[in-house]
């Protein structure tokens, strides 16, 4: 029964230790997550830092200068993807992914949209384009992009489609790429 009994209290413990782990491992403002959790989240950082790196080199490796441009071709909820990157030395210097209404309005710029996306799910337009912008730019490489609560499909589309746009690159294809994107609305 004692055995049974610090059997089960070790598996508690291990496993709130793994689930804090697993919640806390990038979200640096989190600072009130316990010891174990936190050293964790460092191991991790510095194993993700040096997998950047690798990442970089590869999905940098040989990218020719150019503008690579990549569009969808239908509209969801009102928007449609129009994504360019510009290479500079071999290596991406800017990022300008976006969503745009028909009228050519992008979707940053829609202050009822942000305020609902905002109000439901914490996050809006406004402030992941703008990371996964910069964050393509710092990282060289979409896999090492962040995936955003509350914007998590629009970040698993960013990567998708900067990994196309980086493909591109490796080619030297400024080819404008359309993405043929089936909605059911």
């Amino acid at each position: 029964m004692k055995a049974k009994k610090i059997l089960g209290t070790t598996a508690v413990v291990l496993m709130s230790t793994l689930l804090l782990a697993a919640c806390g491992g990038n979200d640096s403002s989190s600072s009130k997550s316990s010891s174990t959790a936190s050293s964790s989240a460092v191991s991790s950082k510095k194993a993700s830092s040096s997998t950047a790196k690798s990442s970089e080199a590869a999905a940098t490796g040989d990218l020719k200068d150019g503008t690579y441009t990549l569009e969808e071709k239908n509209y969801s909820h009102g928007y449609r993807t129009v994504f360019s990157v510009v290479v500079k030395d071999g290596k991406i210097a800017e990022s300008n992914y976006d969503n745009v209404s028909k009228d050519g309005k992008s979707k940053t710029k829609d202050a009822d949209y942000e305020k609902q996306m905002k109000d439901k799910v914490g996050v809006g337009p406004v402030e992941y384009t703008e990371q996964l912008n910069k964050e393509l730019v710092d990282k060289q490489a979409p896999d090492q992009v962040d995936t955003i609560t509350g914007a998590t499909e629009s970040a698993k589309a960013f990567k998708d489609y900067a990994q196309q746009l980086i493909d591109a690159a490796k080619k030297g294809d400024t080819t404008k790429i359309e993405v043929d994107n089936k909605v059911s609305e």
